[in-house]
């Protein structure tokens, strides 16, 4: 007997992507509280945060095998409860070391999960005939969104975060039977390979300069979710439902932007679009540098979220169409490096947060913001060579 609703593919697919996101953005909004417990200082949070960063890229690299066996339903189904049950033990670590030792296998999870999602969507686009990518994606920031409210209003009323994470444990072993328990993975996609990509794919130069598009992105992206809660308590002694709000807003403004982002990119050209987006960030990161209030800091995080929201997209798109080798080479080439700095760096930002202030963690991002502009021309669409006969 199979518990859950009955619902359409894509459905299930946005469902998956909001309650996995649910599950992993209950812990960020009370990053404040779990570092005044353990008494450290921004670098070493940050470097036991970079647990969940090494378990994942492990398992963005190795796990696709046991997926394969074991069944994309069933690890699904005992991955996102299991998620939210690691994050929980981890709560109840006593110092930064144990910390990163038990962010290890939530990392493990994570990257599980990430396969599952992702290869899921790409084959009901296939199925259903129309792109859902980006919107899916929408939903996993939703689901973030809506973690950093809940977290925030839990934060305020002086729960601690071990019995916080705790709670979510049912809430998301209900949901998760509710929306995915008829879950049936989709068929694979008509003519595609079988062979597998190589477990590290060598980057080129084009797709080097499409790291170079999306980087300050994706580390603000992170920093936003790492450290904005901890910013706004640092900066302006906001109360933990404020401080919390700040990584809802990075989330809830990117999923709002990943909703309207492919038809602004069908209507306008991808370089047009990333141009735009790297100047809305490029606003947001410059005023939460120089934030003299909070209004204008949380301002900054919208526009964090919004800027942050379809460059990496945009730059897969890219490397898919180059045409030195196959696809599937380049985009995990470029998965590969994005991913690497999605996990490490923004972990990594609490040494300069440390050294130099919080704020320098968001003024980092102003350089890497103008190396998008300059690199932004590679994501133009590659003409199409004819040859003439005589």
């Amino acid at each position: 007997m199979r518990f859950g609703l009955a619902l359409p593919p894509q459905i299930k697919v946005f469902g998956a992507f909001f309650v996995y996101s649910f599950a992993m953005g209950s812990m960020f909004p009370r990053l404040p509280d779990i570092q005044r417990a353990m008494n450290v200082g921004e670098g070493q949070l940050g470097l036991a945060l970079i647990g969940s960063a090494v378990g994942t890229l492990i398992s963005l690299t190795f796990a696709g095998r046991f997926i394969e066996a074991v069944g994309y339903r069933r690890v699904l189904l005992v991955a996102i409860p299991l998620l939210s049950a690691l994050y929980a033990l981890a709560m109840w670590a006593q110092g930064p070391l144990m910390f990163f030792l038990l962010l290890v296998p939530v990392g493990l999870t994570i990257g599980a999960i990430e396969i599952i999602l992702n290869v899921e969507a790409d084959r009901v686009e296939h199925a259903i005939g129309r792109r859902i990518m980006s919107r899916a994606h929408a939903f996993w920031s939703l689901g973030f969104f809506a973690a950093g409210i809940v977290g925030s209003f839990i934060a305020q009323s002086g729960l601690e975060p071990r019995w916080h994470l705790m709670v979510m444990i049912p809430v998301i072993l209900a949901t998760t039977l509710l929306l995915l328990g008829q879950f049936q993975p989709a068929p694979h996609r008509t003519g595609s390979s079988t062979e597998e990509t190589p477990h590290f794919a060598r980057p080129t130069m084009p797709i080097m300069l499409l790291v170079g598009v999306c980087l300050s992105a994706l580390l603000m992206e992170g920093a936003g979710i790492d450290w904005s809660a901890i910013y706004m308590r640092d900066m302006f002694t906001a109360e933990p439902f404020w401080a919390g709000i700040a990584v809802a807003i990075v989330a809830g403004s990117q999923a709002l932007a990943r909703f309207f982002a492919d038809g602004f990119v069908e209507r306008y050209s991808p370089v047009a679009v990333a141009r735009v987006l790297l100047a809305i960030l490029f606003i947001g990161v410059v005023l939460v540098f120089i934030a003299p209030f909070a209004w204008a800091a949380y301002l900054g995080f919208a526009l964090i979220g919004i800027g942050s929201s379809a460059l990496f997209p945009l730059a897969m798109s890219a490397a898919a169409q180059q045409t030195d080798r196959p696809a599937a080479i380049n985009v995990a080439a470029l998965a590969q490096f994005s991913f690497t700095a999605f996990l490490l760096g923004p972990p990594l930002l609490g040494l300069v947060a440390e050294h130099f202030g919080i704020r320098w963690t968001f003024g980092i991002g102003i350089p890497l913001v103008l190396l998008g502009f300059a690199t932004a021309h590679v994501l133009a669409s590659r003409p199409v060579t004819r040859t003439v006969t005589p």
